[in-house]
């Protein structure tokens, strides 16, 4: 596996619940408005690849597949029909001890729910699931030692849960998902139980994991502010299928699907959209003196836009390389709220 080759693939994935789903299925793919007596369609023929060291967060309202979605990844459902890869290989066709040795070494997991053992302190639910794989007790209480004081909870290593806040009870449950150095990270909508000041705090303490420890992370959140403020990619999801795949400047920009569009419409474009993703391609056009960086949105560069008086601005990745160029009367468009 290269870095190129995706971490996840699912091709045709879907998950029906009811009697006899591959009856359900086969009308389905027979007529696509069928609605099966008895059954919910919550994955519906889904396909994506997930890229190494990528974040994407897949979102929707509730009922709209989710977190089936993430749980079929993981294989915690059994899908329908269709295939889901883990680089390369198909988790559909692993054997009990395979699919548990893949979990243990590849996976982890947080979910809304903290899961902490309340008769065990924070450094013993950190150190728990090593002890399932069977390390030594010196190595793993070091490793939990050192995931606590990632998270920012060195010190609170000998306090129960019942002696945690909600926001350093979640960081312990982020910690032990952490000491078994997982490359693939599930979390299922982990903030949603905070409150909105401890919820800005993860999300910022998420984003410096995320720069440290390049994990392929898939996010589930009902959040679209979240969303776009954690996400690589975001996948929309409306009654168990991918409506938009995307990066959030191109869901900003180009929703595929009415749905789409109002998931967007009340959403200030010139904090989401960045320098580079309104840029267009250099032919042609003149790309003098200085740029602006590619990794800025527009809001945070709002008064070199308002200042600078060329037409064509040039725009530069995080090596200073000039990338494209940003039309200026687009960009004051969209941060003075026009149309685009």
């Amino acid at each position: 596996m290269t870095r190129s080759d995706p971490v996840i693939s699912c091709r045709n994935v879907w998950k029906i619940f009811g009697p006899r789903p591959m009856d359900a299925l086969a009308q389905l793919r027979a007529d696509p408005q069928a609605r099966p007596d008895r059954h919910v369609t919550a994955v519906h023929d889904v396909t994506l690849d997930i890229m190494p060291g990528e974040m994407l967060v897949v979102m929707g309202l509730s009922g709209s597949g989710k977190s089936t979605l993430v749980r079929c990844l993981s294989r915690l459902n059994e899908i329908t029909a269709g295939e889901i890869l883990i680089e390369g290989r198909d988790i559909g066709k692993m054997s009990e001890s395979e699919l548990i040795d893949l979990r243990r070494r590849k996976m982890g997991m947080v979910f809304q729910s903290f899961g902490l053992l309340p008769n065990r302190n924070a450094l013993e639910n950190v150190a728990f699931p090593l002890e399932m794989r069977g390390q030594s007790r010196a190595s793993r209480i070091a490793r939990a030692r050192e995931m606590l004081a990632l998270v920012g909870l060195k010190g609170r290593e000998s306090y129960f849960p019942r002696e945690l806040s909600g926001g350093q009870q979640q960081r312990v449950g982020i910690a032990r998902s952490l000491a078994v150095e997982p490359d693939i990270w599930f979390l299922d909508e982990p903030f949603s139980a905070l409150d909105p000041l401890i919820r800005r705090e993860m999300q910022d303490e998420f984003l410096r994991l995320k720069a440290i420890l390049k994990k392929t992370i898939i996010f589930i959140t009902h959040d679209f502010d979240e969303a776009l403020r954690l996400a690589d990619r975001i996948a929309i999801m409306k009654d168990g299928r991918v409506e938009q795949c995307d990066t959030p400047d191109r869901i900003v920009l180009e929703p595929a699907t009415e749905y789409v569009a109002r998931f967007t419409a009340e959403i200030d474009r010139a904090r989401v959209i960045h320098a580079s993703g309104l840029a267009e391609p250099l032919t042609g056009r003149s790309a003098e003196g200085p740029a602006l960086p590619g990794g800025q949105t527009l809001r945070e560069m709002a008064r070199h836009l308002v200042a600078d008086r060329r037409d064509w601005i040039p725009v530069a990745d995080a090596q200073g390389r000039t990338t494209g160029v940003l039309e200026r009367a687009r960009a004051l468009d969209i941060l003075l709220g026009e149309h685009v």
